[in-house]
């Protein structure tokens, strides 16, 4: 049961995978509130484009093999990567902030035009230089894969978006419960807009090589759900949200090294299954006596402001 933690690569996936989903977590409530589910699987999905095409400039054009050979291929294609991913990651982010604020095409559609051309750019170029191997960790999850400069990202990013959120509560608050007003109560909507999608491209980024392009927004969202299902306060979804986060990536981790599965998909495995429990749970509780379950449980419809307002 514990064999696993004698090896010190899967104690840093672990490790990875819990500051991962918590993360993951931290994030998600904002965009669940804010009906934003789709930017996170279109920013994964961009970000996967620009370290394709960072590693394709880098290696293909500008040393064309002659540094990496010389220096270490592993080292400086992790390293490019992880630039290029970044790079691109806020590039998109501010973008599609910049789209939507104009009005003139809708979030879903610069979500959908900026990030599925990057995607496919990425696409384009593995099979041109013939190396999917090479990104197999960035599509699907990579847990053996994680290192210390990865857990040395994740947890910078954890640090800086809780001290982010931390600093402007408020103003996030206001901006997941009254978008369309917001500006008239002195909340800088677009700094606000700003600051929120280049945390969320930097969570992205940070949880590529644990969740995989394929299911960091599954990760992003059912965690906030979760929690959304079991309380109507703001503060209490997002202690939830974090702790079911990391709670599942710990324990997808786990079951992807017991079954010998992608990390990934197992940590969205796992948190569906966690989803599952609690639809049924919540269920349930509304057959229960009212005494039983305490009156918090059966009173008040209108849950959204509730929230804001605590």
């Amino acid at each position: 049961m514990f064999e696993p933690f004698s090896y010190e690569f899967f104690v840093n996936g672990v490790i990875a995978a819990t500051l991962a989903g918590g993360l993951c977590g931290l994030v998600g409530v904002y965009v669940v509130l804010r009906h934003m589910s789709y930017i996170g699987h279109g920013l994964a999905h961009s970000v996967f484009g620009g370290a394709v095409a960072s590693h394709f400039v880098v290696f293909n054009v500008l040393f064309a093999g002659a540094v990496a050979g010389s220096m270490g291929n592993a080292g400086l294609s992790e390293t490019y990567l992880l630039v290029g991913a970044i790079g691109w990651g806020f590039l998109s982010a501010l973008l599609i902030t910049l789209i939507t604020r104009m009005r003139i095409i809708g979030a879903d559609a610069a979500i959908g035009i900026i990030t599925t051309a990057s995607f496919a750019l990425g696409i384009a170029l593995i099979s041109y230089t013939r190396s999917f191997r090479d990104f197999e960790a960035q599509l699907f999850g990579h847990i053996v894969g994680v290192t210390q400069t990865d857990l040395i990202t994740i947890l910078i990013v954890t640090l800086l978006a809780g001290a982010i959120f931390l600093v402007g509560y408020k103003h996030f608050l206001f901006a997941a419960f009254e978008p369309d007003v917001s500006g008239f109560y002195g909340v800088p909507t677009g700094l606000t807009d700003t600051v929120f999608s280049l945390v969320l491209a930097a969570t992205v980024v940070a949880s590529l090589k644990v969740l995989g392009v394929t299911m960091i927004a599954a990760a992003i969202v059912i965690p906030p759900i979760i929690a959304r299902l079991l309380t109507d306060r703001f503060r209490t979804m997002m202690l939830i949200s974090v702790v079911s986060g990391a709670f599942c990536g710990f324990g997808g981790v786990y079951v992807s090294w017991i079954l010998d599965i992608s990390s990934g998909a197992s940590v969205v495995l796992f948190s569906s299954l966690l989803f599952l429990l609690t639809l049924i749970y919540t269920n349930l509780r509304g057959w229960l006596p009212r005494g039983l379950v305490g009156r918090a449980s059966v009173e008040g419809n209108s849950r959204d402001h509730r929230a804001a307002l605590d």
